[in-house]
């Protein structure tokens, strides 16, 4: 394969041997973490096929954790990524959570559902979670990365000392370059064609929506760190691209979900095999963070003339009664309040074991540079 030519000051662009070489493997291919969806198979199976497999960590105890890096451990001897999230720690707003609660009034009522009382901080941030970051450094995963924004710097020294390379989500500069600042190894670059959730540090501000390839080129004409594009890449001509374009490797979320060792539900993989898949979209309504996600019933409760002036409740507090709703809409077998976390290139997914869908990213990957 070819590697980066010297940029105009004389310096090597790094090439994707940086990230095979860091990370010890053979393609400059990762598993999106997808936290709901990964699982220790399909970490083991994107490993055992040369790329970089993940568990989605966010929404796991501390016991969760350690079991799903125990069970993907027995599944393989290689590396794969666990990944956090670092959210500012929900504060509760009784007040602001009933009138959202009571905003949802008509979509509970419509399956004949009690509204929640109160709602929950359902799990907690990495933010300030000593014993999250106690376990992860017994365990030593070879990869931790952070979405949503950075724990402290002197938790990134620790996981530095202990050998794990460490990886963190930009959807701007201005994070890329706190991100540089804190002494993370690699950075995600996530563009607003990724599915799931924004790495977004501050939601609440008005985001720059840098498509992928854009953002690849601005953070690497302008960071020394080595980065990885993530959002749309579907198939080897989308990691040609990237690589063309500065990234050392891509990361691909909404590319496995169909994989059998997924844990996406029946229906949701039903609406990605569907002409569904064409119409994504980015709502906060679910979560109370932006999120891209198959267009579905719960991406209109923030639309029309009820739109509610108070802000959401804090994420992932938002996120209880979403998931409340949809529990109770799937009951009786309607699953549009559900979270079907998709990109852009959802349209392109295809259905096969991970271990072959990433030998066959691979084959096209260097058929491209062939034509």
């Amino acid at each position: 394969m070819p590697t980066r030519p010297q940029d105009p000051s004389g310096e090597i662009v790094p090439s994707h041997h940086t990230l095979l070489e860091a990370l010890n493997i053979s393609h400059p291919i990762l598993q999106a973490p997808m936290a709901g969806v990964s699982t220790p198979a399909l970490a083991a199976a994107v490993t055992r096929a040369g790329g970089l497999g993940a568990l989605g960590l966010g929404a796991s105890s501390v016991e969760q954790a350690r079991k799903s890096i125990h069970q993907t451990r027995a599944l393989t001897n290689g590396p794969f990524q666990v990944n956090v999230f670092c959210h500012a720690p929900a504060v509760p707003d009784p007040a602001r959570e009933a009138r959202w609660i009571e905003h949802l009034r008509p979509h509970f009522e419509r399956f004949q559902a009690a509204l929640p009382t109160t709602l929950k901080e359902i799990y907690p941030s990495f933010i300030g979670n000593q014993a999250m970051l106690q376990m992860l450094l017994e365990e030593r995963p070879a990869v931790v990365s952070f979405h949503f924004g950075l724990p402290d710097p002197t938790w990134v020294q620790q996981f530095r000392a202990a050998g794990t390379i460490t990886l963190a989500t930009a959807t701007s500069l201005a994070e890329a370059r706190e991100i540089e600042a804190a002494g993370v190894d690699f950075i995600v670059a996530q563009g607003v064609e990724a599915g799931g959730h924004r790495g977004v540090f501050e939601p609440q501000e008005a985001a720059d929506a840098l498509g992928t390839f854009a953002l690849v080129r601005l953070l690497s004409s302008h960071s020394h760190l080595p980065i990885i594009a993530a959002g749309g890449i579907m198939d080897g001509q989308g990691i040609r691209a990237a690589l063309d374009l500065g990234a050392v490797g891509v990361q691909m979320g909404t590319a496995f979900i169909l994989c059998p060792e997924s844990s996406a539900s029946a229906a949701y993989r039903a609406e990605l095999s569907s002409e569904k898949a064409w119409h994504t979209g980015i709502t906060a309504a679910l979560s109370g963070r932006p999120a891209r996600g198959i267009i579905n019933e719960m991406h209109a409760v923030l639309a029309g003339a009820d739109h509610p002036d108070d802000p959401l409740p804090d994420y992932p507090v938002a996120y209880d009664a979403a998931k409340q709703l949809h529990a109770a809409a799937s009951r009786q077998g309607n699953h549009g309040y559900a979270a079907h976390w998709a990109g852009q290139g959802a349209p392109l997914a295809r259905a096969l074991p991970a271990g072959e869908l990433v030998a066959t990213l691979v084959q096209e990957w260097q058929a491209a540079y062939s034509r």
